[in-house]
């Protein structure tokens, strides 16, 4: 058993500062959807589309930051997402203040939050690397994980009381203040950063970004985790923003009921990750990766069925829960066989493809979501994510060897140019 004391004092800094921004984050969860819906009035159609618009367009954003963050010290990266977090979100009670908030605001920091996002998440994964050794990542991923849940459960209750009592800005206050939390907390760490590859004076950017994508999609095991994470990241995604309009409005709940419902199945996701460990080490990564994958698709067509009243509701929560147990398993494990997986010259870029895959992916599922619902109606779009959720288990890694732990495949090394080329640099 790996004590936390032997990953180290920095990496309990580092993990300090996430479990505030995680912490704050889980207050302010849905917290522009909610002020689009309570505050704006907009339609089911609008907060689908609020999402959507704020995940293609930090993409289009972040698509270049991979290869600049590739080759600049990465914790300065962090710091600076954050205080754009920060930012950008504090705007919003400062127009609602003055009476001045407006749909199109609500599009613009919901894109700029989510590019910063992207952002520090391409530099955090490159820099968690460099901090933890090999055999204590996956205890790593696991705490991370753990802390995300632990917060996720009691975040929204919270906001939903403090919604409440104070208003919808509040939980977006609580959100801003925990980003510049965050990023004091990672300028505490002292360890010097290992120097970022050097980038050659011939290079592109346009090769540097084909670089990342050419080395995930050429991965013998990456690429079939990552289409199985368009399709089942998107479905998910395509039920988020409507499982809103649901609870709201179909089942009937207050903003605090609302808030509690979101919270309690994340306790699901603190026991599974939790167990991420021992059952790794009982079953091994490739095993957990494809039966926790699986798993976390057989619970999503549950709230598209659930009926009116305390039966419908506890229908839900039961199905986040079980859901959100098999992610606690299953997304430690794949966090840390993606870092065995890709070279340290790639780990940004690679970050950062997967995530403007994703999120790309997510928008055009969230559109289709509020087309659906709005002809439709929300049960039967939520029922079509679910359905389109369960498939995405058949994009697995399947083929034996395919997600094997650590290593990156000859192939795959072979078919992308070096650090050192002026292609890769």
């Amino acid at each position: 058993m790996v004590r936390r004391s032997a990953l180290g004092q920095d990496f309990r800094r580092l993990w300090g500062a996430y479990a505030v921004s995680a912490a704050g984050s889980a207050v302010g969860m849905g917290a522009l959807p909610l002020v689009s819906l309570l505050v704006l009035h907009s339609s089911a159609f609008q907060v689908s589309l609020l999402a959507a618009m704020s995940a293609v367009a930090s993409a289009v954003i972040a698509l270049p930051l991979g290869v600049r963050i590739e080759h600049q010290y990465k914790r300065p990266v962090m710091i600076t997402a954050d205080l754009a977090r920060c930012a950008v979100l504090a705007s919003v009670p400062v127009a609602m203040a003055f009476d001045a908030l407006t749909f199109t605001q609500l599009c613009v920091v919901g894109i700029l939050q989510t590019a910063a996002s992207v952002a520090f998440d391409a530099a955090s994964g490159a820099h968690l690397k460099a901090l933890v050794l090999p055999e204590l990542r996956l205890r790593a991923n696991s705490l991370f994980e753990t802390t995300n849940w632990i917060s996720v459960s009691a975040g929204p209750p919270v906001g939903g009381l403090l919604i409440g009592v104070l208003g919808a800005a509040a939980t977006i206050v609580v959100d801003a203040v925990s980003f510049l939390g965050s990023a004091l907390g990672i300028r505490r760490i002292r360890r010097p950063e290992p120097a970022p590859p050097v980038r050659a004076a011939t290079s592109h950017l346009g090769r540097d970004i084909a670089a990342g994508w050419q080395y995930l999609l050429r991965h013998p095991g990456l690429r079939p985790l990552f289409f199985n994470a368009l399709l089942f990241g998107g479905s998910v995604m395509m039920a988020s923003p409507l499982m809103a309009v649901l609870m709201l409005d179909d089942l009937g709940l207050a903003p605090w009921q609302y808030g509690l419902a979101l919270g309690l199945p994340c306790l699901g996701g603190v026991l599974g990750s939790r167990l991420t460990p021992l059952l790794t080490r009982r079953f091994g990564q490739r095993r957990i990766l494809l039966v926790s994958g699986v798993a976390r698709t057989l619970w999503t067509v549950l709230p598209a069925l659930a009926p009116s009243g305390a039966l419908g509701v506890c229908t839900v929560v039961a199905a986040d829960f079980g859901l959100l147990f098999s992610a606690g398993v299953f997304n430690p494990s794949f966090t840390t066989y993606r870092m065995e997986a890709t070279p340290d010259a790639f780990m940004s870029r690679v970050g950062t493809s997967w995530s403007v895959g994703s999120k790309t992916s997510q928008a055009a599922f969230m559109i289709a979501g509020g087309v659906i619902a709005d002809a439709a109606g929300v049960r039967w779009a939520l029922l079509i994510a679910g359905v389109l959720c369960m498939a995405s288990a058949v994009l697995l890694p399947w083929r034996e060897g395919r997600a094997g732990a650590g290593g990156v495949p000859a192939a795959a090394a072979e078919v992308v140019p070096s650090p050192d080329a002026p292609s890769a640099s």
